[in-house]
């Protein structure tokens, strides 16, 4: 039955995506925004709803390894496999807003993480845990990312507005339905899929720090792959490396704040390691994207191969 269930979640995952694209990008050109914006926002949320719920639930229920591996694993995993997949099948243009902004905000989330838990590991053992405060800290910085975003939002309206010609009145009913049922397809989707790996897995004796680190990390990342592939083929770029880039900040900044306001998360001293890789591998994109402004497939393999690197570590480490 899991194996069935497994099926059925990929499919609501591909078919989800697929909807949820076409949607989201035709809203964009209707109200005149950039379909990067809307990846950076709707698209990058939407799918990164997976790694908030079972952040938070695990927060609920004390399980803090869970919420902040799921959330430094998925990252990782969305910087070398998706990006670099994406990019393998079609080479991905890279804008200068988020070359300039995007990326460096996402390297500056990162090193917010690792500073507050530098700053736990200076101090005593009993103090292991990312506190409300540090919460509180990461949704500040959620706050200016979504100002930010509205501003880039209502320059970019005003000057595609100015740009623009007379086009196809757009069919809103319909595009709020794609948009909609495709996020839910996806969120339905990225659970069954998870859950019934996890299922899989533990009848195979995998233990569960290794099914944390792996299949709910990459399970809960399943809709940001589907969806920057989905947009890659569908030729927009723009929303699949926006997705990317919104989904880690959003993971970093608001999953990890709100679950440690609700429940100050202990830290394993591994994970530090894994936040200083999730770091240097940002800076890799970012050089990747300062080069002739794209992604092409050599900087795709290197960033897949890296993710199977990471992945043989991992599994050797536990």
């Amino acid at each position: 039955m899991a194996y069935l269930l497994l099926i059925v979640g990929f499919a609501l995952l591909i078919k989800g995506a697929d909807f949820f694209v076409e949607g989201a990008s035709k809203i964009a050109q209707a109200l005149h925004v950039s379909p990067l914006l809307i990846g950076l926002t709707i698209v990058a949320f939407g799918t990164s709803s997976p790694e908030a719920t079972v952040s938070i639930v695990a927060a609920l229920e004390e399980n803090a390894g869970v919420a902040i591996g799921n959330v430094v694993g998925s990252n990782i995993f969305n910087i070398t496999f998706v990006v670099g997949l994406t990019a393998i099948l079609n080479p991905l243009k890279v804008a200068n807003e988020t070359i300039r902004k995007e990326i460096p905000f996402t390297l500056l989330a990162s090193t917010a993480l690792l500073i507050l838990i530098s700053d736990i590991h200076l101090q005593s053992l009993s103090a292991n845990f990312i506190t409300r405060s540090d919460g509180l800290i990461f949704l500040l910085f959620f706050a200016v990312f979504l100002y930010y975003i509205f501003e880039v939002a209502r320059h970019s309206r005003d000057q595609l507005m100015k740009e623009s010609v007379t086009a196809e009145k757009p069919s809103w009913g319909k595009n709020i339905l794609f948009t909609i049922g495709g996020l839910a397809a996806i969120i339905f989707g990225g659970d069954l899929t998870v859950n019934n790996a996890i299922d899989i897995a533990y009848s195979f004796g995998m233990s569960e720090t290794l099914v944390g680190l792996t299949i709910v990390a990459i399970g809960t990342s399943l809709p940001e792959l589907i969806t920057s592939i989905t947009a890659a083929i569908k030729k927009q770029s723009e929303i699949a490396l926006g997705n990317i880039v919104g989904s880690n900040i959003f993971n970093i900044l608001f999953v990890l704040g709100a679950a440690s306001v609700i429940s100050p998360l202990a830290v394993d001293p591994k994970i530090f390691i894994d936040v200083v890789l999730m770091m240097i591998l940002t800076i890799v994109l970012l050089i990747f994207s300062r080069t002739n402004s794209r992604i092409g497939k050599f900087e795709g393999i290197f960033l897949a191969v890296s993710y199977i690197v990471y992945m043989t570590y991992i599994i050797m480490r536990n």
